[in-house]
């Protein structure tokens, strides 16, 4: 009975061996492992570098405390963000608290609040992404930390006061600021570096994701020095201050959770339900206008045996370098939903039914490009190459409501399967 539980329990090595982490292409785990290693090589450089005080270990207990506060009064929320915010920057909210220890916490208790946030986080929220983007992104974060603190070294090189109790004038002003754009730009810059490797094929502007999540970083370093500042100065009045911080910030992001529910996480178009909201009001104002409207439903053809043959993750690189190219190939106006599975939807306002083949067959000329740097079980495979079908419905001619245009749409898409795929068909009218 023992000898066959212990055989039934893994190795800690096999158990290592198993993580996802060693599945990523050779460059991209490269890459990771480095920043990963000059994180906890810039913590050792500088951790005796400021005495730790009992004074310090108070501040650490109310930030690390207000962390986790935070992140139970905005669970639900966050657990849609980032599923939301998949494959470009993330912007945590966590910051408010981070930045904060920058300005009164000796560099070890910064790398230590860090380790904290997220850590509480990942057994919170995010246990479904994988450990190794946790551990990734808090190195980035501990360097934009040290960033931001070698700044404020130089312009505040007392080490015996926190930064947040030297902040008298002008001149501490501008090196406030530009800690606050080191810590962000430093942990931009190597998540961006990190998604380019793995995604190189991707639009700069997927990459970079929404303005609003830079925005969110900003108002947290904001909030975080104001918090610091009184941590040092008023601590009786910093209870008040968090339930105020902690109010301001999620009422300020509801709004951004609300979007962020409405993008599909794979590939960052619309939802289909969001798309069918969204088309419905074009629809109605198309007919209110008298104005065309079109519809195209796009099918990868044998996308299953992309997954069997090459792994989900080749399928999962081919579904995000079709949106992309979609996005490329339509006006800033019209609406890019995945439909479900490996089917995409657009919607073209203004678009009578010739104007719409035409961008249908646009569609999938620049589809049938070869795709690059594509994982594969064991690293990067060689180039794939993809094909799609699209059905086109136009309004109103095929149909008068978005039901009917699918359902149009959806009829030619299956005529363009039967002969033979890789082709375009409108639907027949009547």
């Amino acid at each position: 009975m023992v000898a066959g539980e212990r055989r039934g329990r893994a190795s800690p090595l096999a158990w290592c061996r198993g993580w996802s982490l060693w599945r990523l292409p050779r460059a991209v785990l490269a890459y990771v492992l480095g920043v990963e290693v000059v994180a906890v090589v810039a913590v050792a450089a500088v951790a005796g570098s400021t005495p730790v005080t009992g004074r310090h270990w108070g501040w650490f207990a109310v930030l690390a405390g207000a962390a986790v506060v935070h992140f139970e009064a905005a669970r639900g929320l966050e657990r849609v963000r980032e599923v939301a915010a998949e494959g470009s920057p993330y912007a945590h909210p966590q910051s408010i608290w981070l930045f904060a220890g920058v300005l009164v916490l000796p560099p070890p208790l910064v790398a230590a609040l860090v380790a904290v946030s997220y850590g509480y986080g990942w057994l919170r929220i995010y246990r479904r992404s994988p450990l190794h983007r946790k551990v990734f992104s808090a190195a980035t974060v501990v360097l934009g930390c040290w960033s931001a603190g070698a700044i404020l070294l130089v312009a505040h090189p007392d080490r015996a006061l926190p930064h947040a109790a030297q902040l008298t004038g002008p001149v501490d002003l501008g090196a406030l600021v530009a800690a606050g754009v080191a810590y962000w730009l430093v942990n931009l810059a190597l998540v961006v570096g990190a998604i380019l490797l793995s995604t190189p094929a991707r639009p700069g502007r997927d990459v970079l994701g929404p303005l609003s999540q830079q925005l969110v970083i900003a108002a947290s370093i904001g909030l975080g020095t104001g918090l610091a500042v009184v941590l040092v100065t008023a601590p009786w009045v910093v209870p008040v201050l968090v339930v105020t911080m902690l109010g301001m910030h999620l009422g300020l992001l509801l709004p951004v959770y609300r979007t962020a529910a409405r993008v599909d996480g794979k590939t960052g178009t619309l939802t289909s339900v969001a798309w069918s909201e969204r088309a419905a009001a074009e629809l109605t104002r198309a007919a209110a206008t008298g104005a065309p409207l079109a519809v195209l439903l796009l099918d990868l053809d044998h996308f299953s045996a992309i997954n069997n043959t090459r792994g989900h993750l080749a399928g999962d690189h081919a579904l995000r370098a079709v949106a992309a190219e979609l996005r490329r190939q339509v006006r800033d106006h019209d609406l890019v939903g995945r439909w479900g599975g490996e089917e995409f939807v657009v919607l073209l306002p203004g678009a009578d039914p010739d104007a719409a083949r035409q961008v249908a067959e646009r569609i999938r000329a620049a589809v049938r490009a070869p795709l690059t740097d594509v994982p594969a079980t064991g690293g990067v495979g060689d180039a794939m190459r993809v094909t799609a079908s699209l059905g086109v419905a136009a309004y109103p001619v095929h149909g008068a409501t978005v039901d009917e245009l699918l359902l149009a749409a959806d009829t030619a898409l299956y005529r363009a399967k039967n002969n033979g795929r890789d082709r375009v068909e409108t639907a027949p009218v009547g």
